[in-house]
């Protein structure tokens, strides 16, 4: 709860925002903490922080901006190339844009009808607010992904499908549902408005019960007559969307049908096997899909990364199938028992095929689902998105964009932590330390920006880039508990040296 204390800071804070829009400068975070180290951002109508709008970039200089357990959040910094001595217990990374990887698409979260239902209990003022915190590319983290479920996820109020009625193989009843009009779409666009770069992609947790085999939402595989008349649903889908202005660019085979063959699982699902996926991708979805003019694309597998690379090598071995599919869909959550060696030898088997990690969130554990303020929650996630990156993922996509206190509402109580909670008996929003670590990326990796070669150590983890603007970023995390000095050295461009504080996400942009 925000305290009287932080309300009054958030006022004088209010008073000079003219000042320092004049200066060009920039709105600080207004903190609320939890105890100890954990602190959250606080939004409302009137006022949210942003990261200061840098003056174009001069040969020989540099920008850091920093966020740290400690609390500083995107504090930027100009320093000059070349302009300092090496200190001791320096570590030195080597920056090589001569070796080039894989090209980023972008960075993003999910849509859901709980991310809905929570942005519309806060007031017209404060939706802006919050959707420009994630969209907005000058004010905002510059997102240009956006997830959604066609029909139910879990996060949803009830389970639905856009054709509930039993046996409508001919799918007369086919509409989109009262959540798609009111929690989805309103919001997506929105975010296009935004960020016209916006990409949205789509995954099903469960068709129609009647399509499968066990009649039920949860578990089941789809019935062998239905396999037509899926792949048809999906293609309604995309063009229910497309007639409401939004184009869906991708769609997967389905949202974790792994979790089918789990006992008791109560997660809306549908089983596949390599095998059965491929040959309906083969001969109904991808024909289908291709054959309405939509151009959208197909993604496989939609799953943790233990399936790799088998399943997809297994499901390639459909030569039409692989025609159809463009990428590789990952979730994070099972990450803890498979390398990240697997994302290496899923791309070095298929090097046509991108990887793009596609749902991720914290408070899935035994622990609190909703821990405000949390340090350890952002260092998860910038750990796992320079991880990703650094081994062929094109991007990275959180899971819910907002949720309330209690990490809902969810329909199995399945509750989880996001990167902005919800506050509406105060109309404001809190900003977590994950939102950060996905905007020291997003915010500064834009799509088409190109991995580059740097070295890291086992404390100090790192990616870097080439962006279409001619920059070079780099992302780094200092694992230690003691500030770490560090020398970036680039062959073309000479050294820079930062002190990166203890527990902290840095973001170094210079020109390339």
């Amino acid at each position: 709860m925000v305290t009287k204390k932080t309300r009054s800071k958030m006022w004088k804070v209010l008073l000079v925002i003219p000042f320092f829009i004049a200066i060009g400068g920039t709105d600080d975070c207004v903190p609320t903490t939890y105890g100890g180290d954990k602190i959250v951002c606080v939004c409302n109508a009137t006022y949210c922080d942003t990261v200061p709008e840098k003056e174009p970039l001069q040969n020989g200089t540099f920008y850091s901006y920093t966020s740290s357990k400690a609390g500083l959040r995107m504090n930027v910094r100009k320093g000059e190339i070349n302009s300092c001595q090496q200190k001791l217990g320096s570590v030195t990374l080597t920056i090589d844009s001569t070796k080039k990887y894989q090209k980023i698409l972008g960075f993003g979260g999910a849509f859901t009808d709980s991310a809905g239902i929570n942005i519309n209990k806060l007031s017209n003022a404060t939706q802006e607010q919050l959707l420009r915190a994630y969209y907005d590319p000058v004010k905002g983290s510059g997102y240009s992904l956006g997830r959604i479920g066609f029909g139910s996820t879990d996060f949803s109020s009830r389970f639905y499908t856009y054709d509930d009625h039993p046996d409508d193989a001919e799918l007369k009843y086919f509409s989109l549902a009262t959540e798609d009009y009111k929690y989805k779409i309103p919001y997506m666009k929105k975010a296009l408005e935004l960020n016209p770069k916006t990409k949205f992609f789509a995954a099903i947790w469960s068709p129609p019960v009647w399509m499968k085999t066990n009649n039920k939402p949860n578990g089941g595989f789809l019935k062998i007559e239905h396999y037509a008349t899926y792949a048809s649903y999906i293609t309604k889908s995309v063009a229910a969307y497309t007639s409401n202005n939004i184009t869906i660019w991708a769609v997967s085979t389905g949202n974790e049908p792994l979790n089918a063959y789990i006992p008791f699982d109560r997660l809306s699902s549908m089983g596949w096997t390599p095998g059965t996926v491929a040959t309906w991708v083969a001969d109904y979805l991808g024909p289908t899909l291709a054959a309405s003019g939509h151009g959208t694309e197909i993604l496989a597998l939609d799953d943790q990364r233990i399936e790799l690379p088998w399943a997809v090598d297994s499901m390639f071995n459909n030569e039409k199938a692989k025609d159809y599919i463009s990428g590789v869909a990952v979730h994070w959550y099972a990450d803890f028992i498979s390398s990240p060696q697997v994302l290496d030898k899923t791309h070095n088997n298929h090097p046509d095929k991108f990887i793009l990690l596609t749902e991720a969130c914290e408070g899935t554990g035994l622990g609190p689902h909703v821990d405000l303020g949390s340090w350890d929650r952002g260092q998860a996630y910038i750990l796992s998105i320079i991880e990703y990156l650094n081994h062929w993922s094109v991007g990275w996509v959180d899971w819910n964009l907002a949720l309330d206190k209690s990490g809902g509402p969810n329909i199995i109580d399945n509750y989880v932590d996001s990167p902005i909670i919800v506050n509406p008996e105060n109309d404001e929003f809190y900003k977590q330390p994950m939102y950060y670590a996905l905007q020291h990326v997003s915010k500064f990796i834009d799509r088409g920006s190109q991995r580059i070669s740097i070295t890291d150590t086992i404390d100090i983890k790192s990616t870097a880039f080439t962006t279409p603007s001619n920059e070079v970023v780099v992302v780094l995390y200092n694992k230690n508990f003691i500030p770490r000095n560090v020398i970036l050295k680039d062959s073309k461009k000479g050294s820079i040296c930062v002190e990166l504080p203890a527990y902290s996400m840095n973001t170094i942009v210079y020109k390339q």
